[in-house]
């Protein structure tokens, strides 16, 4: 049977998509490196894509650890790419026992971190998209290139009151996992404070335990048969 893929921004996020029927890609946060990457698994036979992994919030009312199952994924260009109903509804029944709240809304997909609060607002008040990650719409559009079907599960991770400190943007290694001494070097040049990396520990900790937990509801292949 062919499997489905798995497109993710971060390594863990990979690793937890991981299992019987799925495949992953990943590239540390970096769109133009995952169109790269893509395109080299363009002859590949995949049976669906699917974007995987955390997000950013965009919708106030939504706390680490929540659910957005993608309608479409906006692009900046001003596309609107929408995802396969099936597995919108397979998804939604399968998490809907998450003891989270899970929201059916369109996701934002940006070519750059969204870093600040303002520029949450801004965005969420351009598109009407709950979350924002930097992979949807590279999946999105790989997905439309092979005519496959299409769909997004992400769990915030930082909400939409909170911003994001500058340090993160580079505190990634190019696999996507984290880079301790980037993050070291950041707290001894006073670029980031111990309060900032609390926050976001705390916040990335809420979001991977319920992208853990919703990846075992899925089940096999990532829910697409369901």
């Amino acid at each position: 049977m062919r499997p489905v893929l798995a497109v993710a921004g971060l390594a863990r996020e990979a690793r937890i998509a991981a299992g019987e029927g799925v495949e992953t890609v990943q590239a540390g946060g970096r769109p133009a490196a995952l169109r790269d990457r893509l395109a080299v698994l363009r002859g590949a036979p995949y049976r669906a894509v699917i974007s995987f992994g955390i997000a950013g919030g965009l919708d106030p009312s939504l706390a680490p650890g929540d659910v957005v199952i993608g309608t479409a994924v906006v692009v900046e260009d001003g596309r609107r790419l929408p995802c396969d109903p099936r597995i919108v509804e397979a998804h939604a029944g399968r998490v809907s026992g998450l003891g989270r709240r899970v929201v059916v809304r369109d996701v934002a997909g940006v070519e750059a971190a969204v870093m600040t609060t303002g520029a949450k607002a801004a965005l969420a008040a351009r598109t009407g998209a709950a979350a924002v990650d930097m992979e949807s719409h590279v999946a999105a559009d790989y997905a439309a290139q092979r005519g496959l079907p299409f769909a997004v599960l992400r769990v915030v991770c930082d909400p939409a009151e909170r911003s994001l400190p500058a340090f993160a943007a580079s505190a990634l290694k190019p696999n996507g996992d984290p880079d301790v001494p980037a993050v070291l070097a950041a707290l001894l040049r006073r670029e980031a404070r111990i309060g900032d990396l609390v926050r976001l520990a705390r916040d990335s900790g809420e979001a991977f335990r319920g992208l853990g937990r919703a990846r075992a509801l899925l089940g096999l292949a990532l829910g697409v048969d369901a």
